[in-house]
Order: structure tokens, then C-alpha cells, then sequence
């Protein structure tokens, strides 16, 4: 019988090619985002590529709680007992002191963190009843530490890390395994609007190929390209006088 991983954000970029990656191993997934045509279009592929494994749609908007706990119960009653779920729905918007706007900040909190919160919610009662499960959350890099243009976008990111690494001594004790996704930059319809130039850029199906194998090594922290995330690491653990200036040649700003 077919693994089942559902994800959502799954209708463009990094979600798109992780549902095609694991439809391409035989897993039956389960596609959700707002946006119907971009899910018609992932099944379409996945059909037309003659993939053994079956991709399904469920038009999902994150922010709405409930809607979020009726596709987990649709997704079960239609396919079965997920074995992983990923909470990959998210946006982007540059943010500057010159353009700071109390919106920018609300969307993006409402979308990446609280979109990430309400699949928890769904979620994690039935996995601690059953003791089994793996949810992943996708972050990024830009959580590790503040950078430019980023303050409302990197927020959002640091939370869903830190809210991972707090969940996950006592979910380990319910047998419930849970990890936290950090991507560098990825070619994707969000990134295609970067003005910047973006180090070590990988493309989705090079993300994909990586993220499937850190889920199947159930590491905790599954991050990428290595180049880039060992930078940033290492940024984060420098004092801020020497940060700062680093960071500012980095970036150009």
C-alpha cells in the first residue's frame, strides 16, 4: 500500500516539485493551495509524466482554521492514514523602513506562521492518539538572523523555527517525529521577482531531491544548499559589530 504525504503550498515553486518528487518514488499525495488551477495543473503533470504514484488536489487556503481541519479529515477518509505532512504554504514581501506597513507584517504572519500553527492544530491530536506520524514545517535560512529587507519575512521565519525546536523534545516522547525546513534561495515564482543577486540559487526538483531525503532520514533540521546554510551559520554566531558590517558588504545594502 502507497505512503500518503500531504503538503500545502504545493501549487507552485518548492511545494509543486516536492508532490511530483514523491509522487515519482510511489507515495500518493495529497496537493494543497488556494489556487484550483495550479493543483489541476500538478495532477495534470504527475498524469502526463506517467508517474506511479497518485497526486490528489484539495484547494486549501491556510489562514482558515477550520478549512484546515476539514481537509485533514477529507484527506484521511479519501486516501487513508498520512504517514507525513508538510506545512510548505507561504509568501514573500520585501520589507524597508521607508515602506514599513503594519498589513505587510499582519499577511505575512498570517500566512507563514499561522498558516503552519493551523495545520499543527489539525494535526497533531490524532498523530499524539496514534504515536506515529512526521510533520514537517518549511521556514528558511532567513530565519537563522536579521538581514535586510526582511524584517517581516525573516520574523516569520525565526518563529516557525523556534516554535519546531520547542515542539519537538516533548512530540519525540509521543512518538510523534517533527521537523523544521530551511531553504536557501530556490528558483520559484516568488524568487523570480528578487532585484538582488541570489547566491548558491538552486533549482525546485535539486530542492525537492533534498528535502525527500532529509523527510526519509526523519532529520530534524533538512536545510539547503549547504554552501550557503554554513555562511549563515556561521554569520549568526559572530558578535553584531563584526555582523553588521559583514552583512552589509554581503547584501550591498
Amino acid at each position: 500500500m502507497a505512503q500518503i504525504l500531504w503538503i500545502t503550498g504545493a501549487g507552485k515553486g518548492i511545494g509543486r516539485a516536492v508532490a511530483l518528487e514523491y509522487a515519482a518514488h510511489g507515495w500518493a499525495v495529497a496537493v494543497s493551495a488556494r489556487t484550483e488551477s495550479d493543483l489541476s495543473d500538478v495532477v495534470k503533470e504527475s498524469v502526463d509524466a506517467e508517474l506511479p504514484g497518485r497526486v490528489v488536489g484539495y484547494p486549501l487556503d491556510v489562514t482558515d482554521h477550520d478549512a484546515v481541519k476539514r481537509v485533514f479529515k477529507a484527506i484521511e477518509a479519501d486516501l487513508g492514514q498520512i504517514d507525513q505532512i508538510i506545512f510548505n504554504a507561504g509568501t514573500h514581501a520585501p520589507t524597508s523602513p521607508t515602506e514599513f506597513s503594519v498589513q505587510s507584517f499582519r499577511t505575512l504572519m498570517e500566512v507563514n506562521y499561522m498558516g503552519s500553527v493551523n495545520g499543527l492544530d489539525a494535526v497533531l491530536p490524532t498523530l499524539i492518539d496514534r504515536k506515529t506520524g512526521h510533520v514537517a514545517i518549511v521556514a528558511s535560512v532567513a530565519g537563522y538572523s536579521g538581514l535586510p529587507n526582511a524584517a517581516g519575512y525573516g520574523a516569520t521565519k525565526a518563529a516557525l523555527i523556534n516554535m519546531c525546536e520547542s515542539l519537538k523534545t516533548q512530540l519525540d516522547a509521543y512518538g510523534v517525529t517533527i521537523s523544521v525546513i530551511n531553504p536557501g534561495f530556490v528558483r520559484t515564482p516568488l524568487t523570480d521577482q528578487n532585484e538582488f543577486p541570489m547566491p548558491f540559487l538552486m533549482e525546485p526538483e535539486d530542492a525537492a531531491r533534498a528535502l525527500f531525503s532529509g523527510m526519509a532520514k526523519k532529520k530534524f533540521e533538512i536545510s539547503f544548499p549547504t554552501p550557503f546554510v554554513l555562511i549563515l551559520k556561521f554569520l549568526r554566531l559572530l558578535p553584531y559589530w563584526l555582523y553588521f558590517p559583514l552583512v552589509k558588504r554581503m547584501t550591498k545594502v
